[in-house]
């Protein structure tokens, strides 16, 4: 449930980003570049927000335990979404949405490191499809919201993000912490990011950093500009505001059915011929098929397709969920997980706002400049620590 949270709240502002920042600009031109370019300044600050949040909330979790660890974050992003209502400016937007991003990074390190330690090492596929589809589900909320809400001002869709704060009542009763934490707490010694760095772990570090770094950058590049291409496709931009919205809003809903069939496709082939080949795999197919579909212009009818087969992809990120914590150990799950995953998505920051200032050119280019990123993204993959499914250590 925290999961499905964090993908409602991660999604509300791509559904209305540009035509917002427009607002908050002013009432500028959703054409002007600089509405784009602020735009990206937004993402970027939530993604950076992620990833702080993430290297943050993984050393408490680590030292405070997961249950009470897991209330904090989800309390973090359900009041800083909602603050999105009364932002005035865009960069009181941009602070909020930073601020909401340390309870969602933090929040998914925690919740993958919980599961890890509570369920046998061979349901983890499964275990990792359901929390990437739970995420799904929660942008499926968003995308459902965006629709009923179309006709409304744009801020009111940020005051469903409040919702989840009511999780954290149930949670702080109804989960209890680990037996693997207690025992590693236990044990003595305080997690550092210095300690990711030892010797032993150090190649990991590296290794799951850069993966993550590609990797992460061209999707949110993706999921961020690709909807604004969307919008900016000549069909569509002919038509009325809320029509507008709502197109957008189903086109983040095929991404997010088909992300669900590929994260349970992901979990298949994974326990087939093992976690780090999918990964490399799936993320060549991606892309592969941004570069298909954004290298021409083409036209609304095909770009569903295209949607559609990227989704399937995205199931690739599912396997992350389960792999990286078991890289580390107990005593470091957190940490390792929380610090590796989500410092990339400082690279993707970077990311958004240099595929940003492409955009007001040609926001095919942006998408098509960030699909090159899943190539050593994919090389690396195969560099990362063996697995029981494919001869190697099992790790965790």
């Amino acid at each position: 449930m925290g999961w499905m949270f964090d993908g409602l709240d991660m999604h509300i502002y791509t559904l209305v980003a540009v035509p917002f920042v427009a607002e908050l600009m002013g009432g500028l031109s959703t054409r002007d570049p600089a509405v784009a370019v602020n735009a990206s300044w937004i993402q970027a600050a939530f993604l950076v927000g992620w990833a702080l949040g993430g290297a943050f909330f993984g050393i408490i979790g680590d030292r405070i335990g997961r249950s009470r660890t897991l209330v904090l974050t989800i309390l973090t992003y359900a009041v800083f979404t909602g603050m999105g209502y009364c932002v005035q400016t865009w960069w009181e937007l941009a602070g909020a949405r930073f601020l909401a991003a340390l309870g969602i990074g933090g929040e998914w390190a925690v919740g993958a490191a919980l599961l890890a330690e509570t369920w046998p090492v061979r349901w983890r596929p499964w275990l990792a499809a359901g929390l990437q589809s739970a995420v799904n589900v929660g942008i499926l909320l968003a995308t459902w919201a965006g629709y009923l809400l179309a006709t409304s001002p744009h801020r009111d869709l940020f005051l469903i993000g409040i919702v989840p704060a009511l999780l954290t009542l149930w949670i702080r009763v109804g989960v209890p912490e680990t037996g693997a934490w207690s025992a590693a707490h236990a044990a003595g010694g305080k997690p550092t990011i210095r300690a990711l760095f030892s010797p032993e772990l150090r190649r990991t570090t590296w290794i799951s950093l850069s993966v993550c770094g590609c990797m992460l950058t061209a999707h949110w590049a993706f999921m961020f500009w690709s909807l604004q291409q969307l919008r900016s496709l000549p069909e569509v931009a002919a038509l009325p505001v809320p029509e507008r919205n709502r197109l957008a809003s189903l086109g983040l809903l095929v991404l997010m059915v088909t992300s669900i069939i590929g994260n349970f496709s992901a979990a298949v082939l994974a326990r087939w011929i093992g976690w780090r080949r999918v990964i490399a795999g799936m993320g060549l197919v991606y892309g592969g098929l941004m570069v298909v579909g954004y290298v021409v212009p083409r036209p609304l009818a095909e770009l569903w397709v295209v949607l559609g087969g990227i989704g399937l992809c995205q199931g690739l990120f599912a396997l992350f969920t389960m792999y990286l914590p078991a890289l580390f150990p107990t005593a470091l799950r957190t940490t390792g997980a929380g610090f590796c995953y989500n410092i990339g998505r400082i690279a993707a920051a970077v990311g958004t706002v240099v595929f940003g200032l492409m955009a007001p050119v040609d926001m095919r280019w942006a998408l098509v400049a960030a699909a090159v990123l899943f190539v050593p993204g994919a090389w690396l993959a195969l560099m990362l620590p063996g697995d029981a499914g494919e001869g190697g250590r099992r790790v965790g």
